[in-house]
């Protein structure tokens, strides 16, 4: 599969996982924001993790979603080979880093300190 094809693919499957996903934080998550520290890890912890497990995977597909959406926006804007290679670069690095520490901090609420 040409490169520019499987880029165009992983970009839709991401886009459609993120609808169900996004109806089940907008919905399981609507009451969070009157909840305490220790609500908030019950909520993660309710059903056997089963919410900090959707919100590990809805933070991941949201964060390569957006890394594919911002390499698209670079390969078509940025002409200088020399910025182009080093943006790419830094997307996916940005990406990476915000996605791990959302990720260590949903993991630290539930089971740190």
């Amino acid at each position: 599969m040409n490169d520019g094809t499987a880029h165009w693919l992983r970009q839709r499957i991401t886009a459609l996982a993120m609808i169900p996903l996004t109806i089940w934080f907008v919905w399981s998550s609507s009451h969070l924001f009157t909840l305490d520290r220790a609500g908030f890890q019950s909520w993660l912890n309710l059903h056997h993790h089963a919410n900090l497990i959707l919100f590990v995977i809805f933070i991941s597909t949201l964060f390569y979603h957006m890394k594919l959406g911002v390499q698209v926006v670079i390969e078509d804007y940025v002409h200088s080979e020399s910025v182009h290679n080093l943006a790419l670069r830094c997307n996916t690095v940005f990406a990476a880093i915000f996605c791990s520490a959302a990720v260590i901090s949903l993991l630290q609420i539930t089971f740190g300190a």
